[in-house]
């Protein structure tokens, strides 16, 4: 495995062997896109008689949190090959006439690793080279990461994900085959991810799923899933229930009033009392039993 001549450091991380705790929940776009990269390679024969090559090089542009390095993870299950992410950390040497070196010698090694290679935020290597902000040296880096994807084969599939595209120097921007936007997740997938994160744990998840993806929206995957996780933690040491750990989930300054409603007839829905979901959300016990009313669910859906 590449090394940096002077840290010693490994400079790649490979993950073999990739399995997960439950199924990835992304968005469509998203996963019509991932369904296609692995189409294709099952296709190759197809695609060779109409004189083309599976798409080599993707690129995944999103907010953190949001499934980019899950989809890169989620891809190389699916292809059968292992993972290998660029550590950049590792790259940018301290000696900085090394970081070219280091580029290469990790995209080289890539090259000949059935595998598939993610280069995690990449604006940090691949930024514009008109930034006068930048010293020589990155700007070089640039025109070598142009030359690897270009000289990139079709055997291999090779990733970059950023969190800030406009950094990007155009000319890297072009080179990628395949765009894909990773958007902050909506209501129903942010339910899905909590659904399956409790559902093995909890008799109530799908009545909780639905409550926590009211409280919870605007916040990444990532987020959500580690405030499940401190929350299931939490329960497990204090020795209470799960769901009396759950209410401290619902963060109201975040909701406007309609969501605050609408999560406090949620509450009410799964068993609690409306004294409870006043003390909660704060939303008075007349509105909730007017909202809570048999029909006015059906209502409101419908627009009445």
């Amino acid at each position: 495995m590449p090394v940096d001549t002077d840290s010693r450091l490994h400079l790649l991380k490979i993950e073999e062997n990739i399995d997960f705790d439950h199924a990835p929940v992304l968005a469509p776009g998203v996963s019509s896109s991932l369904r296609q990269l692995v189409a294709e390679r099952g296709r190759l024969a197809a695609l060779d008689a109409a004189g083309l090559d599976p798409t080599r090089t993707a690129l995944f542009v999103g907010p953190p949190g949001v499934g980019k390095t899950l989809a890169a993870r989620w891809l190389a299950k699916q292809l059968g090959k292992p993972l290998i992410i660029l550590d950049l950390a590792a790259v940018m040497s301290s000696y900085l006439g090394r970081t070219g070196a280091n580029l290469r010698q990790v995209l080289d090694y890539a090259k000949q690793a059935d595998c598939v290679l993610l280069l995690d935020e990449l604006d940090a290597i691949a930024k514009r080279r008109d930034d006068r902000d930048e010293v020589g040296e990155l700007k070089r880096l640039v025109t070598v990461l142009l030359q690897q994807i270009d000289d990139w084969p079709a055997t291999g599939l090779l990733l970059a994900a950023t969190n800030h595209p406009d950094l990007l120097d155009p000319a890297v921007w072009r080179r990628f085959e395949m765009k894909v936007e990773f958007p902050m997740p909506d209501r129903p997938a942010i339910e899905d991810l909590i659904q399956s994160l409790l559902a093995p744990h909890f008799e109530q998840a799908p009545q909780w799923a639905r409550i926590l993806a009211v409280a919870l929206q605007g916040r990444s995957f990532s987020d959500v899933q580690q405030s499940v996780e401190r929350t299931r933690r939490a329960a497990a040491i204090s020795g209470e229930s799960l769901e009396a750990h759950l209410h401290g989930l619902i963060a109201l300054d975040q909701l406007s009033k309609s969501d605050r409603i609408n999560l406090a007839t949620m509450l009410v829905e799964a068993g609690l009392s409306q004294r409870t979901v006043q003390k909660l959300t704060g939303v008075a016990r007349d509105t909730v039993r007017s909202h809570s009313q048999p029909g006015a669910t059906a209502r409101k859906r419908k627009g009445g």
